[in-house]
């Protein structure tokens, strides 16, 4: 069999077809890969998955059920979750001061503050505004720390509580609140007294007459008083106002024969020829007429 020749001139001929053919077959494929990427064409649309909405009573009843159990925290998903899919429902009102509640019963102290803010904020004159409220002030109340560190929390705590007694007297609660407010009053007199010792230590005496001064002027009916009429004998001594040093005395005598305080500030007194002494004319002899131990301290 003859084998087919090719000249030169054919093969390049026919490297030239072929390289045209393959050219446009490339040219083709592209207008097909641009086709298919046509920046007029609609991109395709997301459609989420919507999960059926669950009625505002069978999340209110199945948040009541885990509360029961004791599962606060999935109490609290349920409760809000009302919020979310049914705001103005009758059950909504009811999930956001249980939220409070559950939030409050799992020691989420802030999360807890902030449902009771709103729920106050949306139910003003609502039955359950009290309860609201309560709620709030012992978050506070739960989060005040040692009387060595900053008291923010013990004066909201105190403002709160007191918020309480203004806006609902007849309240349930205001027994509750008002030992609770003694508790909290007393912390921010430690803070007072253990500030004017450390002054009273550098022997920055004016600095300590200060903090005793505010002792004895905001929280009279805490346990701190009987030593802050003492350090002020103590400072107002070395301050070398002797009769401001002799009506502490005096003052701490009347009020608290029986105070190991009132014996130091004696046998201090003693020291510098002086007895104790009432000046009818100072602030410390003004600030305890009239004054009871029995009194409630809710002085503002």
């Amino acid at each position: 069999m003859r084998l087919k020749t090719f000249n030169t001139g054919e093969m390049a001929s026919g490297g030239r077809r072929l390289a045209l053919v393959f050219s446009l077959a490339v040219a083709l494929g592209g207008c097909d890969t641009l086709s298919s990427m046509n920046p007029f064409d609609k991109p395709e649309v997301y459609k989420p998955e919507v999960l059926p909405t669950v009625p505002a009573d069978k999340l209110y009843n199945e948040g009541l059920a885990r509360m029961q159990n004791g599962d606060s925290e999935g109490a609290t998903k349920k409760f809000e979750e009302i919020d979310k899919q049914a705001p103005f429902s009758p059950y909504s009102r009811k999930g956001l001061i249980l939220t409070a509640y559950t939030n409050y019963q799992a020691s989420k102290w802030d999360d807890a503050i902030t449902a009771s803010k709103r729920f106050l904020a949306q139910n003003p004159a609502s039955p359950d505004a009290a309860y609201a409220q309560y709620i709030m002030a012992m978050s506070y109340f739960n989060q005040i720390p040692d009387a060595t560190r900053d008291q923010e929390r013990t004066e909201q705590a105190l403002r709160a509580m007191q918020e309480l007694l203004d806006r609902y007297p007849r309240s349930e609660y205001v027994v509750d609140v008002r030992e609770k407010m003694l508790v909290a009053r007393d912390q921010l007199a430690g803070k007072e007294m253990n500030v004017g010792r450390f002054y009273l230590e550098k022997r920055n005496y004016p600095g300590a007459v200060n903090r005793f001064r505010d002792v004895i002027t905001k929280y009279q009916t805490t346990r701190h008083v009987e030593e802050a009429l003492m350090r002020l004998t103590e400072a107002y001594m070395a301050l070398g106002i002797t009769n401001e040093a002799q009506t502490a005395a005096a003052v701490l005598g009347h009020n608290f024969p029986d105070s190991p305080w009132y014996k130091d500030a004696y046998v201090l007194l003693e020291s510098g020829g002086l007895q104790p002494r009432e000046d009818r004319g100072s602030y410390i002899s003004r600030l305890f007429n009239g004054f009871s131990r029995t009194v409630t301290g809710l002085i503002r």
